[in-house]
């Protein structure tokens, strides 16, 4: 979901995953961001609010 150029919605990520929203949270900054080392990024898009994006080239 987040590797799609749409990106993934908090919504999204707890509707798919069946995960509290604390989990979500804590998996975008922890296992994503900290383990894995990948570059998460973040923005407000109109209509869908804050969408969550791994750019292709893991760097950003």
């Amino acid at each position: 979901m987040l590797r799609t150029p749409e990106g993934a919605t908090l919504q999204q990520i707890f509707d798919a995953t069946g995960w509290q929203p604390h989990t979500a949270r804590g998996a975008l900054a922890g296992a994503l961001k900290k383990r894995l080392g990948l570059t998460t990024l973040s923005e407000v898009e109109e209509g869908r609010g804050r969408v969550y994006r791994i750019p292709d080239d893991h760097s950003a």
